[in-house]
């Protein structure tokens, strides 16, 4: 999330309020969760097996619960609760607004795009020229489509980030400022989930296709040209490269890449990173030639046990 101009340290400090080291005068640009941070980005962190990470990420503005020494060039935010003030931050610069409009007074639509009954746009939403909503499709504040671009039938665009903090007796929720961008020539198949960005943006490459019943995960980043079928379900800060294919009913973990060209078969699941141009089979998914004799030999295994008890 890009703040609507640069602020100084002193006055981000003021608003949570708490403690800072660092120049009064040190600037942010951002609010970032450690996965999506540039430099100028404000980044939380509120564990100590992830100070390191956080530390020693692009951000330049830490929100920590501990004082520590502070890496050169960077400042800290010193909180009793960084995931509270974290929120609070977004709260002020993007403060909750819903329409209880059909369409949005701010929504934007092109001349030779086509809503049908029941379509629902949120504030801010943008959708380009010759697009295609078909009824009772929902598109959240702040999602953007491009041309061509087709949704069929009960889909929801934008839809919160499955993210909480586990507390003693509740789940903390994390407020979500992220988009979708869905770029040209895309299709979305029916009753289809596609959520925002945490704090960036959730992105479905221009030429993608996608089927009927598939769930893409907060900060996604899905490449140019690639195919998923019916009942996917992909995790949170994926990246699938152009031209992958995810066959029907796999799965795909969270922060994993799968490289450019993959194909996953049909109830594989996605655990690591793997490279691009293979074809990958199993869970954890590996090379589909080596898993296919791997399921092989397991049939053998229950003769092989009875020859060896008999032995």
């Amino acid at each position: 999330m890009k703040l609507p101009s640069a602020y100084k340290l002193k006055d981000i400090a003021a608003l949570i309020p708490c403690e800072f080291e660092g120049d009064p005068d040190h600037i942010i640009t951002g609010l970032n969760e450690i996965h999506m941070v540039e430099s100028g980005d404000i980044v939380f962190v509120d564990h100590p097996k992830y100070y390191d990470k956080a530390l020693l990420s692009k951000a330049t503005t830490i929100l920590i619960d501990k004082k520590v020494a502070c890496p050169e060039g960077k400042a800290l935010l010193i909180s009793d609760n960084p995931f509270r003030d974290y929120n609070k931050l977004v709260l002020h610069f993007q403060p909750i607004s819903y329409s209880n409009k059909q369409i949005a007074e701010t929504a934007k639509v092109g001349k030779t795009s086509i809503l049908m009954p029941g379509v629902y746009l949120g504030n801010n939403v943008t959708i380009g020229e010759n697009c295609v909503i078909h009824p009772n499709v929902v598109i959240y504040d702040n999602c953007h489509l491009g041309n061509n671009v087709i949704i069929h039938a009960n889909t929801v665009i934008g839809a919160d980030g499955f993210y909480y903090k586990k507390r003693a007796d509740f789940f903390d929720k994390m407020i979500c400022c992220g988009r979708v961008i869905i770029e040209d020539n895309v299709e979305i198949g029916a009753v289809c989930a596609i959520d925002k960005g945490v704090s960036g943006d959730t992105i479905i490459g221009a030429g993608t296709k996608i089927d009927n019943h598939v769930q893409i995960a907060h900060d996604t980043h899905i490449g140019k040209m690639c195919l998923i079928a019916a009942h996917v379900a992909v995790a949170g800060v994926v990246v699938l490269e152009d031209g992958v294919t995810l066959w029907g009913q796999s799965g795909v973990r969270s922060d994993v890449k799968l490289g450019k060209g993959s194909v996953l078969l049909g109830q594989s699941g996605l655990g690591e990173d793997l490279p691009a141009g293979k074809t990958y089979f199993g869970s954890p998914a590996g090379e589909a030639r080596a898993k296919m004799k791997e399921v092989a030999a397991l049939k053998m295994l229950p003769d092989l046990i009875k020859k060896i008890a008999k032995e």
